[in-house]
């Protein structure tokens, strides 16, 4: 039997969408050296899986970057390989706390060379992101640009991964299973 997308499914995706953009400001405007952008894809993938996790992330980042951070719009791809990857990912975790950080480590590995590659090849290591600082420091030693962007890159993304994978686990835990049961397809 084949399954449509509802009402409920785009509303939970919106509401995804409006996390990664809270976060994304909240982590802007403070000059985190993490995100924050990626709760709600994070948070779709875990509810509906792969596919459905890959849209938050392109919508919040054509939203975002139309309203205040012109950059999102340029890492739209790593957002839905990080959606994909975390749709994947989420279902084969384990329920411990062991498990949010192999499931970090395995979604920031490829989104964070692709990332990395993103930003030295199209700013020069220069992005809103308060990272940015880190990674002028770095570029400066015998590392070279493109090296400093993917060690910085790694090391922030994988921050904001176990904070953002523990933030939605939380959110899971506290919501009972029925709820989320309804949204499945």
């Amino acid at each position: 039997m084949k399954q449509h997308i509802t009402t409920k499914h785009i509303c939970i995706i919106a509401f995804a969408v409006v996390l990664n953009i809270v976060g994304g400001e909240i982590a802007l405007l403070l000059h985190l050296p993490i995100y924050l952008d990626s709760i709600g894809t994070l948070f779709i993938a875990a509810v509906l899986g792969p596919y459905y996790g890959m849209l938050p992330h392109l919508l919040s980042g054509i939203i975002f970057g139309m309203l205040s951070d012109i950059y999102s719009l340029y890492y739209a791809p790593v957002g839905i390989l990080l959606g994909l990857l975390a749709g994947i990912a989420w279902k084969k975790q384990h329920r411990h706390v062991g498990g949010l950080f192999k499931v970090a480590l395995f979604i920031t590995l490829p989104t964070s060379l692709l990332s990395a590659s993103i930003t030295a090849c199209l700013f020069g290591g220069i992005t809103s992101s308060g990272s940015t600082i880190l990674i002028q420091l770095l570029a400066k030693t015998p590392l070279g640009l493109t090296l400093s962007c993917l060690i910085i890159q790694f090391f922030t993304d994988y921050i904001d991964r176990v904070v953002s994978l523990f933030l939605v686990s939380i959110f899971l835990k506290k919501v009972p299973i029925s709820l989320w049961q309804k949204y499945q397809l």
